[in-house]
């Protein structure tokens, strides 16, 4: 079937439903004043300042554009993009995330950016983005169709004042798996507290502890999925096992309460959080000043390859769509994104780590303004054994599926082996959208 004509199927309804919202999308005109007026989607309210950051930096360079910033909440985001892409009215400039980018950018929806710097510069990418973000950033002919925005790790947050409680040190690079049960143990009996809590998530969950343990999830060509590989079941078996635990919430828990809310009203001392969430963190719970702090991931212990490291790197890209009317402006907005100055702005904003090599301090620096100094760096301290966020054609088909079959092992509904065997299937046999 004709790919196009696959898109519109499976986004016609989406677009039946949105069809409303799709105005919002379309690119306006000129601005009374004759400037070109370029319209930016993204869908964090907490990266709006730095968005708009970027935004004026540019404009400031280029007095003949506007830039409109608008933010819809995540699931919004997705339903109103999908219904613009069938229409060709994507927005002028928007964000595009790992989970989607293989589809939009295989359907010829986003356009091709590979080329964007060759004039300045025909290695630019290589010579200042991480493989892990160029390839966050490329679609399934290995072209690129963003320009990397950021990248992130996925750190261990904890309660300070928990560990003193429980007379603990508190945790560092030194820890593995066997300290941080040993240490939810001491909290849980000293407190009465969650010590650990392990919810049923990817990058935020047991992707890490897979990985640590010299699994993976997908193969190296990401054709076929990992769940039956002795390493992923051991990553897989640890993590699982942790709700069997008096001190960590089972899911039934999570679907009520989510692990950052459970931490900051004090329920629970520990949790994986990932940094681009740590800025906002600090701005809307002031009372919590001083009260907690962010560590590297604990390490496995023994390991079955590897030495035990890791931490699910993701990252997101500036996109523009293939048949946008404003081509020429958009891209020329992101190509200053993928600079040093729009990086550095960024960074120094506190939206999101620049994927930029070499600019991680000024994400860093942006917790300066704060009183109370949290430990930032522990998150640009893993980089070096950062994975990269599992993504394949398919993962759209199977993404759900797996996650259901995850919530069938923690209910015991189905054994470990029986679970990991249809995880196993349901990936090797999912198609593209």
């Amino acid at each position: 079937m004709h790919k196009t004509l696959k898109w519109c199927l499976a986004f016609g309804a989406a677009s039946l439903l949105a069809a409303a919202m799709v105005t919002g999308c379309q690119r306006a005109g000129k601005t009374g004043d004759g400037k070109v007026k370029l319209s930016f989607q993204i869908w964090d309210t907490a990266q709006r300042n730095g968005m708009e950051s970027v935004a004026k930096a540019y404009m400031d360079r280029n007095p003949d554009v506007v830039i409109d910033v608008q933010v819809t909440s995540w699931d919004e985001y997705w339903t109103k993009l999908d219904a613009a892409a069938e229409s060709n009215q994507l927005p002028d400039i928007f964000w595009m995330h790992t989970n989607q980018i293989l589809k939009y950018a295989d359907y010829g929806k986003l356009a091709d950016v590979t080329d964007l710097y060759d004039q300045e510069d025909p290695d630019y990418y290589t010579k200042h983005f991480s493989e892990i973000s160029l390839n966050n950033a490329k679609g399934s002919d290995g072209r690129i169709y963003g320009v990397p925005k950021d990248k992130d790790t996925v750190c261990l947050v904890y309660n300070r004042e928990m560990f003193d409680n429980a007379g603990l040190a508190y945790p560092d690079e030194s820890w593995t798996w066997d300290d941080l049960t040993e240490a939810s143990a001491a909290v849980y009996d000293k407190t009465g507290k969650y010590g650990f809590m392990a919810y049923a998530d990817e990058q935020l969950g047991y992707w890490n502890f897979v990985y640590q343990a010299g699994g993976h999830i997908l193969n190296e060509d990401k054709t076929k999925a990992g769940f039956t590989d002795p390493a992923t079941r051991k990553g897989m078996e640890f993590y699982i096992n942790l709700q069997k635990e008096p001190w960590c919430p089972d899911q039934k828990y999570f679907a009520e309460t989510n692990p950052g809310t459970a931490f900051i009203s004090g329920q629970g001392a520990m949790y994986l959080e990932g940094n681009w969430n740590l800025m906002s963190m600090m701005e809307n719970n002031k009372n919590l000043e001083g009260k907690w702090d962010v560590a590297v991931l604990p390490k496995c212990p023994d390991p079955l390859n590897g030495d035990g490291r890791a931490t699910i790197s993701n990252g997101l890209c500036y996109a523009t769509g293939a048949k946008g009317k404003k081509l020429e402006y958009a891209k020329d907005f992101l190509k200053f994104t993928g600079s040093e100055e729009g990086q550095r702005v960024q960074g120094l904003s506190g939206a999101a780590i620049p994927a930029y090599e070499g600019l991680e301090h000024t994400w860093v620096q942006a917790f300066d303004q704060f009183d109370y100094k949290l430990d930032v760096q522990k998150c640009v301290d893993m980089f070096p054994y950062g994975v990269q966020s599992v993504n394949n054609a398919s993962r759209p088909n199977w993404k759900t599926q797996i996650n259901d079959a995850l919530l069938k092992i923690y209910s015991g509904e189905v054994s470990l082996d029986e679970g990991l065997a249809a995880m196993q299937k349901l990936v090797d046999e999912a198609k593209a959208p």
